[in-house]
This record gives C-alpha cells, sequence and structure tokens, in this order.
C-alpha cells in the first residue's frame, strides 16, 4: 500500500504541474461557463456538455494518457531495478495518470455550475455528467496504458489510441445503424443490446440522458435498453455496466505489464 501511495502521489505532482491537463481543465472551464454566458439553463448545459464529454474525455485520455506512458518508461525501469513488486507499482502508476484527469474534468466542468448554484439542473444529472465524465476517464486510462505496454512503437500505439477512439464514438453508432437497416427483419434486440454494454461511451450516454427530459436523444440502442428494463432498469444496468468497464482495462493491462520483459 506505501508503494501505492508513493508512486500516485509522484504521478499526481508530475501532471499537476503539466500544462495540457491544466488546459484541458480551463477548456471544460471555457465551455461550461460560455454556455451558461449564451443564456443556457442547467439542463441544457448539462446536455450540451455531455455531448462534448462524449467526445472529448475519451480522447484525452487515450492520447494523453498513451503518450504519458511512453514519456515515463524509462522511469519506471529506474522503479523496477529496486526490490518493488510489480501489481502495486503497476496500480500506482494507472492511478497517477488516471486521477489527474478525471480530477481535472471534474474541476473544471464543475465549477461553472457551483457559481451559478446548479443553473436549474438537478442534482442527479449534475452527479450522473460528473460520474460519467470520471468513469470514462479511467476506463480509457486503462485502455491507453494496456496499447502503450503492448507495443514499442510510439507513433503506432498513439495511432491504435486514435483508432480505439474513433470506433467507440463514431464508427460504433454507423455499424449500430448499417445492422439495423440490413437486417431490420429480423430480432435485433438483444444483439443490440449487448452490443450496446461492449460500447462504454453509449453506456455513458444512456446513464446521463435518462436523468434529463431527453429521451428522443438515446438512439436506438437508448430506447431498447429502457423498453427492455424501464427507464430505471436501464439506467441501472448500464450504470453496472460502466462501473465494470473500470475493471477490464485495468485487469488487461495489469496482467501484460506484470509479463512485460523490461
Amino acid at each position: 500500500m506505501n508503494v501505492i501511495r508513493l508512486i500516485v502521489s509522484a504521478g499526481l505532482r508530475d501532471l499537476s504541474r503539466s500544462r495540457w491537463l491544466i488546459g484541458y481543465a480551463l477548456g471544460f472551464f471555457a465551455l461550461a461557463e460560455g454556455l451558461f454566458w449564451f443564456g443556457g439553463s442547467g439542463p441544457q448545459v448539462v446536455l450540451s456538455l455531455l455531448n462534448i464529454v462524449l467526445m472529448v474525455v475519451p480522447l484525452v485520455a487515450l492520447v494523453f494518457g498513451a503518450i504519458h506512458v511512453y514519456a515515463s518508461r524509462e522511469f519506471v525501469e529506474l522503479l523496477l531495478a529496486q526490490p518493488v513488486p510489480r501489481k502495486p507499482l503497476f496500480t500506482g502508476l494507472w492511478l497517477g495518470l488516471a486521477l489527474p484527469l478525471a480530477g481535472a474534468f471534474a474541476v473544471g466542468a464543475g465549477l461553472p455550475f457551483v457559481f451559478h448554484g446548479g443553473g436549474g439542473a438537478g442534482f442527479a444529472a449534475l452527479a450522473t455528467l460528473a460520474v460519467a465524465g470520471v468513469v470514462l476517464s479511467f476506463i480509457f486510462s486503462g485502455i491507453a496504458t494496456w496499447i502503450a505496454w503492448s507495443t514499442d512503437d510510439r507513433l503506432r500505439g498513439v495511432g491504435l489510441a486514435l483508432g480505439v477512439w474513433l470506433a467507440a464514438t463514431v464508427l460504433y453508432d454507423g455499424a449500430i445503424l448499417a445492422a439495423t437497416a440490413a437486417f431490420g427483419d429480423y430480432p435485433l434486440e438483444r444483439p443490440l443490446l449487448g452490443a450496446m454494454i461492449l460500447n462504454p461511451v453509449d453506456l455513458a450516454r444512456l446513464v446521463v440522458l435518462s436523468q434529463l427530459d431527453a429521451s428522443a436523444l438515446m438512439g436506438y440502442t437508448g430506447a431498447l435498453f429502457n423498453k427492455a428494463l424501464g427507464t430505471a432498469g436501464g439506467a441501472a444496468v448500464a450504470g453496472a455496466a460502466l462501473l465494470a468497464w473500470c475493471g477490464v482495462p485495468y485487469l488487461m493491462s495489469a496482467r501484460r505489464f506484470a509479463r512485460r520483459d523490461f
């Protein structure tokens, strides 16, 4: 536990001085404040910010996370030369990356709502948006870590990170629409529900929109979730699946790190 705490503290000190991370937080602050400034109410700001969160948070976590892991390899090799167990070392490195990213998002996006007293948005909607952004930061930081420890080529690693982002945020929706159009005569409810669980971005969208009066924006898979399980049940299952997604990249990355020959 002391090893994890020391590594996390070192990561927090390092990334807290990063201009990119500070700019990331200021960017969300400016976006949220700008939405309030142009007359948006709390629910409207949450809805507009959600679309940005679903695109930007995975992108930054993947690209920044991969670059950070590549840049810290010499530091990791130095630590491995000491009598430090690999498992707590990896946990500390992962938390040292994911926590600053999640904190920068939460502070940057949350302060405007604090200044405006929530702007009329309900606590559940605000809390769900914050949790969704934080969870996505952890999920895609874990995926970035797995990519970076799986390939030594930095250019290839960053390219794979961008490919994962493109698949999760853009290509996934296109594939769902294509499958629906091509196999519309067949019962697709169960396969599409399973496909939704495989995409944490879509899960985060459903969880947040379930707290807003915006059912028309849930998309086809979101509508199926609510139809099959009800609004509360669909949100609960999606939230549980989203939390489970936090563990999958971590376990994959930890296994790859433990077996890697430095």
